[in-house]
Parts: C-alpha cells; sequence; structure tokens
C-alpha cells in the first residue's frame, strides 16, 4: 500500500494544470480543504504566493522548513524556495 504524501506547508509540488504546468513551486500555507498558496522564489514570490487547487498539484517527497514566525520574520527567503525547486529538479534528472 502506497502512502499518500499530504499537503502541507513546506512540501514541493509540481503544478499539473495551467500556464505554470511542470513548474515546481513550495506550499506555503494550506488555505481550505481545496486550496493552497504556493511560491517558488521566481516567478512567484513569498510576498505574492500563488492559489491553487489541490487537484492541480502532484506533491513531492521533499519538504522545506516553512514556519509561519518564518514568514513574518522574513527568515524564509525567496532564494531558499528557489533551491528547493531547484533541488528537487535535479533529484528528478538523475
Amino acid at each position: 500500500m502506497m502512502n499518500r504524501l499530504t499537503m502541507e506547508p513546506g512540501r514541493v509540488v509540481q503544478s499539473t494544470q495551467g500556464r505554470d504546468a511542470g513548474r515546481y513551486f513550495v506550499v506555503l500555507q494550506v488555505v481550505d480543504d481545496r486550496h493552497v498558496l504556493m511560491a517558488d522564489g521566481q516567478s512567484r514570490k513569498i510576498d505574492h504566493p500563488k492559489k491553487k487547487k489541490m487537484m492541480h498539484l502532484r506533491p513531492k517527497p521533499i519538504v522545506v522548513n516553512v514556519e509561519p514566525q518564518a514568514l513574518e520574520n522574513k527568515h524564509l527567503q525567496d532564494s531558499d524556495l528557489r533551491k528547493a525547486c531547484l533541488l528537487y529538479t535535479s533529484d528528478a534528472a538523475d
């Protein structure tokens, strides 16, 4: 039986629908049972995350430390998100 990966803050996800299909993002917040806020640090910055339906995302097995305090205190930066997305894409290519 395969474990399902949960949508949680810090989860690296791949978009499966829309103009950003195929791109990797990091979940910043779970809004409700159907939506998350996500950013990649490049086209979508932490200050302006994208709201997307969970059904249009494919979760990946990498979780970045994204705590609400880190977001508020600016300890989490766009460069951290870019590194996490790049780390996953380089692992997937191997």
